[in-house]
């Protein structure tokens, strides 16, 4: 199954498999409960800095991954492996929040719909 960026998909290798990942409205409100905010303008505003840790990684790429389809707790998503260690899960929530926000992750959140 390919991934569709018109509805904010991405696809990306985890564990050696193909996986679709999505932030679909669930798994923002789910960010928004994480991260312990109101809206996204905070959060959008970290990512978009670069200032992501590795347990905010964890909680985007499982958001992503549990919009996508996969049944995953963020503990399963700390154990999980990609291209690139660290670095590749880095670039994994950055083109996930991308593609979500469209540009600069703080880009659109907050903005009106």
């Amino acid at each position: 199954m390919a991934a569709n960026r018109r509805r904010g998909e991405i696809s990306a290798r985890i564990d050696g498999e193909e996986r679709i990942l999505c932030l679909t409205l669930g798994a923002l409100a789910e960010l928004e409960s994480a991260f312990a905010v109101d809206d996204l303008a905070a959060p959008a505003e970290r990512f978009a800095s670069g200032r992501l840790g590795a347990r905010d990684l964890i909680r985007v790429v499982g958001a992503g991954l549990r919009g996508g389809g996969m049944a995953a707790s963020d503990d399963e998503v700390a154990a999980m492996k990609t291209e690139g260690g660290a670095a590749g899960f880095a670039a994994i929530a950055a083109e996930l929040l991308s593609v979500t926000f469209g540009g600069g992750a703080g880009e659109r959140a907050g903005a009106d719909p």
